[in-house]
């Protein structure tokens, strides 16, 4: 049997294994801590200014704070336009135990509707609970009172106020005013493209028609800020810094709301546009459009039965008729073609002709008709204005042809824009061969110059364009275009706006404006044949004026136009323009009647009205008006 023999440890071996095993692992704990080390230096020496602003970046939170928009006034300081504070209920959620039960209760106590209940879940959904989410706003005042009585039983259910627009003189101001309403995805795109949308991060409205919109930069203001330090749910814990928002421009309009106001009294029940201006400085004093609407009922979101029927409404209300509608702008464009006539040498003062009733032009079997049946017999220049002759305007238009009447017309702003501090303008209708060859496609015939003689045919112009057109003829071819706009109120003084002003119209003698405006005043003065005579008899005020009557459709050569035969909508639309005192013009003013017959059976007493009430019958204060 072998003999097992017993092996000798090797001490040595084991050792510098043991060694070398040591070193490794103390390498190796080396290197993680000189990583640890390292990477702590990084991020509380070399990262640490980054890391500290990302950590207050989680710990303190920079919130927009809106400004007050700025308010609006008239010429003589009323407020057309101001900010008052409204009544919201609020919930914060997480104080609320039963929700459904406590929107049960509030429905008994405040009537709230279904849609409220609707509204007030969906802003739930991704709303953070310790937020307030509203559930009814507008709260007036017995309503306020109502559930004040009950607060004490609805923990986590307030009352809050806010500042919101409003137009205390509704309806009568929309169409010149405008208002505000919600920030929809569109206006933030045309922030966004315009880079304001930083100074609107707070605001919730924004101007979308009329002033509101047009100076809606002055008007908003620019937005503040406030440092708060929240918790980890965010949760404000304090205010650390705030920056005020600077507030917008209070603006102050040329707009008369004592006159704007008589005016809309004045047109009940018709649709209709009147403008009224200062010659001299284009200043708008009035600016109304019947039937209009209320603009409160935009500010917090319109109701769809609401719009629904605004839009169904066939009075159209949406529409501002005074720079918008159009309308063929009948005989007040006759002073302005005497000019062209005159300045062209086709005519003279001394020019006459008979008018027998009826006008034909040679090759053409048309006969265009006078609007008296058996015509006014010899008339000159100024004759013809005052007895609204067409037949000598039949005459002058096919001496002139359509493309000198095109040229001169669009000087005097027909066919454009006039520049008004509204972005709600039509151009209108300035016919030419280029334009009825594009829109009809046909050539032009002579036959259809006629009619433009009398402002008919393819012409169509707003009632703003036709006023600016007469404020040209009263001074004399100097342009100053229309201004809503009177100035910037700082304090109590008011930085007033320029004049706007454009190229002038030149002629070769400047008596041909005074032939054309004495012949408007024979419109008015003449007792023998003045078209508007019967109106204006017995003013204490000299003016002078031009009524026009626009045919809405064309009627046979055999047949006579009977109003009553006639449906409502296609009756004559009437027309007057004028300016008083005559010998120097403190307003000017169009009116438009759509569908009420003769200029100066229907326009005209309302323009004597209107002359009666701005020279005579206005209170003494006019800053007291009443809403």
């Amino acid at each position: 049997m072998p003999i097992k023999r017993q092996t000798i440890r090797d001490h040595t071996a084991e050792a510098n294994l043991f060694a070398r095993r040591t070193i490794i692992a103390l390498l190796v704990i080396g290197v993680t801590l000189g990583v640890i080390v390292s990477n702590l230096y990084s991020l509380q020496i070399t990262q640490h200014e980054d890391y500290q602003t990302r950590s207050n970046g989680n710990r303190i939170k920079v919130l927009p704070v809106a400004p007050n928009r700025g308010l609006v006034l008239d010429r003589n300081g009323v407020i057309l336009a101001e900010n008052i504070p409204v009544f919201s209920l609020d919930i914060i959620p997480e104080e609320v135990d039963d929700l459904d039960a406590t929107l049960t209760e509030l429905t008994h106590i405040l009537s709230l509707s279904e849609d409220d209940i609707s509204d007030f879940r969906q802003a739930l959904k991704g709303q953070r609970r310790f937020k307030p989410v509203s559930i009814k706003t507008r709260l007036n005042q017995q309503q306020v009172a109502q559930f004040a009585v009950h607060q004490h039983h609805f923990p986590g259910v307030s009352v809050n106020a806010r500042l919101a627009r409003y137009y205390p003189y509704g309806s009568a101001l929309t169409h010149a005013l405008g208002y505000v309403a919600r920030i929809n995805k569109r206006d933030l795109q045309k922030l966004q493209e315009s880079g304001q949308d930083a100074n609107y991060a707070a605001t919730h409205d924004i101007g979308k028609q009329g002033i509101e919109r047009f100076y809606e930069t002055r008007l908003h203001g620019s937005v503040g800020y406030q440092q708060v330090e929240v918790n980890n749910q965010g949760r404000i814990l304090r205010t650390l810094d705030f920056q005020p928002p600077t507030p917008g421009d209070d603006i102050v309009l040329n707009i008369d709301i004592e006159l704007q106001l008589y005016i809309q009294s004045l047109l009940e029940g018709q649709r209709a546009a009147v403008i009224v201006t200062e010659p001299k400085t284009g200043a708008v004093l009035a600016l109304y459009s019947n039937p209009s609407y209320d603009p409160n009922l935009f500010v917090h979101g319109i109701s769809s039965k609401d719009y629904r029927g605004l839009l169904s409404s066939g009075g159209r209300p949406l529409i501002n008729r005074a720079t918008q509608g159009q309308y063929a702008p009948a005989s007040t464009v006759k002073p302005l073609l005497a000019v062209v006539g005159l300045e062209q040498g086709l005519i003279t003062p001394e020019t006459t002709m008979t008018d027998r009733g009826r006008y034909s032009i040679p090759n053409v079997s048309h006969t265009w008709r006078d609007w008296k049946k058996w015509g006014h017999g010899k008339v000159d220049v100024v004759k013809s204005i005052e007895v609204s002759c067409n037949i000598f305007f039949y005459d002058l238009a096919y001496k002139l042809g359509i493309d000198t009447i095109n040229a001169s017309m669009s000087e005097f702003g027909f066919g454009d824009y006039t520049g008004i501090d509204l972005a709600e303008e039509s151009d209108g209708i300035m016919p030419s061969r280029g334009w009825k060859r594009a829109n009809t496609n046909e050539p032009w015939y002579i036959g259809d110059t006629i009619p433009v003689g009398i402002g008919q045919g393819f012409w169509t112009a707003t009632p703003l364009q036709v006023n600016h057109a007469i404020n040209i003829l009263i001074n004399h071819g100097q342009k100053v275009l229309p201004q809503i706009l009177r100035g910037v109120k700082h304090n109590d003084e008011i930085s007033l706006e320029g004049l706007k002003t454009a190229r002038p119209i030149a002629v070769n003698d400047d008596k041909n404006w005074d032939l054309a405006l004495r012949g408007m005043r024979g419109v008015v003065n003449n007792q023998e044949h003045g078209t508007a005579r019967l109106a204006f008899k017995g003013t204490p005020y000299s003016s002078a004026g031009k009524s026009g009557t626009a045919q809405r459709f064309t009627v046979a050569q055999d047949e006579e136009y009977d109003a009553e035969t006639v449906s409502a909508h296609l009756r004559d639309n009437a027309i007057y323009v004028g300016f008083a005192p005559y010998e120097s013009p403190e307003i000017s003013f169009t009116i438009v009647l759509e569908n009420a017959g003769g200029g100066s059976s229907n326009a005209a007493p309302i323009a004597r009205q209107i002359m009666d009430f701005y020279f005579r019958d206005r209170t003494p204060d006019i800053a007291q008006v009443e809403p």
